[in-house]
């Protein structure tokens, strides 16, 4: 089972809204996954299409609560191995059903910018038309994975309703399309984890602030070990250049015509060839600093280049 799955199955077991709350998300359930239908004498219907039994229900649910339509169920058992079966929720063609395409705001050839007014008033009932787009046309990625929650529509104008939804939420939402379709998206884990509290889906949440934590905990430990990695390559690397410049040293002009302080420097480096330079200065007792340290290193290293360029001249 996907984490989306989980996401809607929990999502479809509020049931306790109240009637404006439930209007919006069934008019969001079927502006995602309804189509229209039309009867005899041009009266007109609505189905509902969906692989998840728990989104089938609640569609039923909404539709029976708050209008008295003749409805049908049919379940489409899957023809290939492993295929999900799919719930179609058929509103028979009537003239009743005028009132439910009305009181959901759509209405054939009005825009649904236009429509949407009273269904969207007041912020509960915001985010219970955006529980509805979930359920009827959303998804998101297990948290153990890439952030990535999106909400897919074959309308346009719609997914710019959406859009205005979430950024009334203060959510950093994004849209492209695909396949004549438009994904209205959120790629960020606060952000999806808002929206998962916008909409309801508690346990969801937890779950994925748990797993995003533990994440983010990892991918800092893993941060800061190939930061020590880094510098301490970086270390070993002066180390043994150091060495080797004071030796080229020792073989040429010896280390005793060298001043006592960058003699003493690098007869330490020579014994301790791995110490860091926190090290060389314990070692020294600290007569001397890091900096100190540092400086009479590179000091030392220069005379060797010095040396090694008039050899060559």
């Amino acid at each position: 089972m996907s984490f989306s799955t989980d996401v809607k199955n929990e999502l479809a077991r509020i049931t306790d809204g109240q009637n404006c709350c439930n209007l919006s998300e069934l008019a969001a359930l079927m502006r995602m996954g309804g189509t229209m239908l039309i009867g005899g004498n041009n009266n007109l219907g609505i189905s509902f299409t969906t692989e998840n039994a728990a989104v089938a229900r609640k569609a039923l649910m909404l539709i029976k609560r708050l209008f008295e339509l003749k409805t049908e169920v049919v379940v489409t058992r899957g023809r290939r191995l492993k295929k999900a079966n799919s719930y179609l929720i058929r509103v028979v063609p009537s003239l009743a059903t005028a009132g439910l395409f009305t009181t959901l705001g759509i209405m054939p050839g009005v825009a649904a910018s236009s429509q949407y007014t009273g269904l969207l008033r007041r912020a509960c009932c915001r985010r219970a038309y955006l529980r509805g787009a979930f359920l009827g046309g959303g998804s998101v990625n297990k948290p153990e994975g890439e952030y990535h929650l999106e909400l897919v529509t074959g309308n346009q104008e719609f997914a710019k309703i959406l859009i205005r939804l979430l950024k009334s939420f203060k959510l950093p939402v994004k849209i492209t399309d695909r396949k004549q379709e438009y994904v209205v998206y959120l790629k960020d884990g606060e952000a999806i984890t808002s929206f998962l509290r916008i909409i309801g889906a508690t346990n969801a949440l937890f779950t994925f602030e748990n797993v995003r934590v533990v994440k983010d905990m990892r991918n800092q430990v893993n941060r800061l070990v190939n930061c020590e990695t880094a510098n301490l390559q970086k270390t070993v690397n002066a180390a043994v250049r150091q060495v080797e410049r004071i030796k080229h040293i020792a073989g040429t002009i010896g280390l005793s015509g060298l001043p006592e302080t960058l003699r003493e420097a690098a007869e330490i480096r020579l014994a301790y060839p791995e110490a860091t330079l926190n090290e060389l200065v314990f070692l020294m007792d600290g007569k001397v600093g890091k900096s100190g340290i540092n400086h009479r290193l590179r000091k030392l290293e220069q005379i060797a280049q010095n040396l090694e360029d008039s050899r060559h001249e």
